[in-house]
């Protein structure tokens, strides 16, 4: 993963683990500050902070992350510990986007400066806080995603054949977040540096643009926002666990069954917490413990949390009888022999804005068939699939979709392209989609089609996976199965306006033929570290052909074309100590006329 590279490549792996591993043994932190304005702390949130797509939208300075490209490490470091010497943030600027309901979310944009610094912040709290969190909160957390939260649910339905479902909605959780409370759980939570709290405070009552000073809130869009929150929601994560899940036991018990039929015995209330974000379920057996959940959260969230709950859109779901939604899902526990499982689909709502955003690419397709159109369409296109094959019923509603769809694409693009069987298509097509499915092809590019997905099952989160732990990073090693189709649509939102068709689809080609890896070093690779080399250069003659192409780590693409010496140095420094690494790149770089590296020169 590139975010344990860049630990180690900062000496900050260390650091993490050992933060994580006492706060696991409940120690508290009052000397957090120091670690937070080291000079290798403040250097990994820069190149954190740059790998983000979100470091090109300015603040109210103006200013994005290229504004701070050019300034050397040490003016950087200086900048970030005089600016926090006396830390006032710069104002917020509010942007307004549109919710799935037509309703509009807030969000604080900081401006890019103070982004880096609650990313120094974000770096050391994390560890500490990831430590306490609860298993089963699945938002904004290092490897967790939302197809472990829909995963935990279906195994609640389908193993513990839990049928009732308290959907709760916090009303505007972000907007609402009460300050107080906060400082309180982050000192609880064992982050007890004074000087820390007091950034903290002055982060999350930031002067928004036009607006003034918040009272209350943790306004989206910063950085240690969505961590911030998920330290508000955890006093509510553990004391639901606490009612049943975790309840202690006067006797010991050998098994999770047994403690299971323990509890039962007693007059507690049975429900099973699943969160993600501030969205969140509690699945029971019968309305009965349904109902009793159903008044105690909600005099918890108001009492303990000083929030409020939607009424309109909290309630209480038989899933026998009535589908309940969740992240854009839909779910329902339907018959199948003697049980009853979880089926599960996509929401209306989303399905609808679904056809009206493939519409509007379509139309854009139509005006301008270009490259670009056609490789945002398609990527597009697969992030739908990525994201919802973890559906149990996806086929049959993209199959929808598509007969939807079908009229409105082939009346719209028949006067740029042809309704046709792939004829040849590139690698990656060939191994995505079924040939049987016509599409349109545009200028020999083939669109991907939209109702062609399978049903993908979604895997339970594994705890033995951590980055906090030499265990948990051991085993996501052993564990990393690339998503290449998930990476191919990264990779396909790549702005590339200069290349040709024949190169673009080529490139993902040749990705997906090497699984995601470097072709030098054989590391697998995220779409945001891959470069696509020609082995003969354009200007050597060489061409966009899948045989000229080559996937490579982008350091080790700029090493190949790299002549000044300490530069070279510096990007040396960050790969494996590999003799055979080297003469790879020195073959490259003869082919491209470029003198090779000898490495006792640098040794100089």
């Amino acid at each position: 993963m590139s975010t344990l590279r860049n630990w180690d490549y900062y000496n900050m792996t260390e650091t993490f683990t050992d933060l994580h591993e006492k706060a696991s043994q409940g120690n508290t932190f009052s000397h957090l500050y120091e670690t937070i304005i080291s000079r290798e702390n403040i250097l990994l949130a820069f190149r954190m902070i740059k790998t983000n797509k979100g470091s090109r939208t300015p603040g109210t300075d103006g200013k994005t992350i290229d504004d701070m490209k050019e300034l050397f490490e040490n003016d950087l470091v200086n900048e970030v510990r005089s600016k926090l010497q006396n830390y006032h943030p710069k104002k917020v600027r509010r942007e307004w986007i549109e919710k799935e309901n037509g309703k509009w979310r807030p969000l604080g944009i900081p401006c890019i400066l103070d982004r880096v610094i609650q990313q120094c912040f974000k770096q050391v709290l994390e560890p500490i806080v990831e430590s306490q969190f609860f298993k089963h909160s699945y938002g904004f957390r290092p490897l967790r995603s939302a197809h472990h939260a829909m995963a935990r649910i279906q195994f609640l339905i389908n193993h513990s054949q839990l049928h009732y479902v308290v959907d709760v909605d916090i009303k505007s959780f972000f907007d609402n977040v009460n300050h107080r409370l906060l400082k309180k759980q982050l000192w609880n939570i064992g982050i007890q540096d004074r000087k820390v709290l007091a950034c903290i405070s002055k982060m999350i009552t930031s002067e928004i643009d036009g607006e003034g000073v918040p009272d209350k809130g943790s306004p989206q869009g910063g950085i240690l926002s969505p961590l911030l929150s998920n330290v508000v929601l955890n006093d509510l994560d553990q004391w639901v666990a606490d009612q049943w899940e975790v309840f202690p036991l006067t006797k010991s018990y050998s098994s999770d069954d047994a403690r299971r039929r323990a509890r039962k015995q007693t007059n507690l209330k049975q429900g099973y917490l699943v969160r993600y974000a501030d969205d969140f379920k509690i699945l029971c057996r019968d309305g009965k413990t349904a109902q009793r959940w159903y008044h105690a959260v909600r005099l918890y969230i108001k009492e303990r949390l000083k929030l409020d709950i939607s009424p309109e859109k909290s309630q209480i779901v038989n899933l026998r009888k009535r589908e309940s939604e969740f992240l854009g899902f839909t779910i329902r526990a339907n018959k199948k022999g003697k049980k009853r499982v979880a089926h599960t689909g996509v929401v209306t709502s989303k399905s609808e804005k679904i056809k009206q955003e493939a519409k509007k690419l379509i139309r854009r397709m139509k005006a301008s068939p270009s490259t670009e159109n056609i490789h945002r369409y398609n990527s597009f296109v697969l992030g739908l699939h990525q994201y919802f094959k973890r559906a149990t019923h996806v086929s049959l509603v993209f199959s929808r979709l598509a007969y939807d769809l079908k009229p409105f694409l082939v009346n719209r693009l028949r006067p740029v392209g042809k309704l046709e069987h792939p004829f040849k298509p590139p690698p990656f097509y060939r191994k995505t989609f079924s040939l049987g499915t016509k599409t349109i092809n545009i200028n020999d590019t083939y669109l991907f089609p939209i109702g062609n997905v399978k049903t993908f099952h979604a895997m339970s989160f594994s705890s033995k996976l951590s980055l906090y732990t030499k265990k948990g990073r051991e085993q996501i090693h052993k564990s990393l199965r690339p998503d290449i189709q998930r990476e191919v649509g990264h990779l396909m939102k790549s702005s590339l306006p200069k290349r040709s068709i024949e190169y673009l689809d080529n490139r993902i080609s040749r990705y997906s033929m090497k699984m995601g890896r470097c072709e030098i070093t054989g590391e697998y690779l995220h779409a945001q570290d891959v470069h696509c080399h020609h082995y003969v250069p354009k200007n050597q003659g060489g061409s966009d052909q899948f045989q000229n192409l080559r996937i490579l780590h982008k350091d080790i693409h700029r090493l190949i074309h790299m002549k000044d010496i300490e530069k070279i140095k510096v990007y040396l420094e960050r790969l494996p100590q590999n003799r055979l690494i080297l003469d790879k790149i020195n073959q490259y770089r003869k082919v491209c006329g470029v003198e090779g590296i000898v490495a006792s020169s640098l040794e100089e």
